[in-house]
């Protein structure tokens, strides 16, 4: 005896299966994924504040009077540089030049009652010791706002 079996065919267009959450789930993970793992590259910038050995406390700046920004370079290899521009020798630890410099540009802004901003971004393979000749160099200055910065990045 043959048993016949009745294959029923599906009409594709009869049967709806739905709102399908599965692939929603994992597109929502991998939407989650993308955004821890680039929380990670994120920097976070603090502010990390120092007094600076000198005489006296620097003058109030007037509240209309931008502050002064300068950014100092420490590289890898010694080389010293503000705004871009070298000064001294890698080897010279006095910065005598640096200094004068930092000098003039604080007695100038002195003069119009404004506030002295540097940042030091120093390489991440410079050497310590001249980082602290470079602060050396303010504390002669009088330069108190002083905020570090490490690595190669550009602002």
């Amino acid at each position: 005896m043959a048993h016949k079996k009745k294959h029923r065919t599906l009409d594709t267009e009869q049967v709806n299966m739905g709102f399908q959450i599965a692939p929603m789930i994992d597109v929502v993970f991998v939407i989650m994924l993308f955004f821890m793992v680039m929380a990670g590259a994120v920097k976070v910038e603090r502010e990390l504040k120092t007094q600076l050995p000198g005489l006296g406390t620097p003058a109030l700046a007037d509240e209309n009077t931008p502050p002064d920004e300068i950014l100092v370079t420490v590289e890898e290899t010694g080389i010293v540089t503000l705004n871009e521009e070298e000064f001294d020798t890698p080897t010279d630890k006095a910065l005598p030049n640096f200094t004068a410099t930092l000098l003039r540009l604080k007695q100038e802004a002195d003069h119009r009652n404004a506030k002295v901003m540097v940042t030091i971004q120093a390489e991440e393979q410079a050497r310590y010791e001249r980082v602290i000749d470079v602060l050396n160099s303010m504390a002669k200055a009088k330069i108190a706002n002083v905020t570090f910065t490490v690595g190669g990045d550009d602002f």
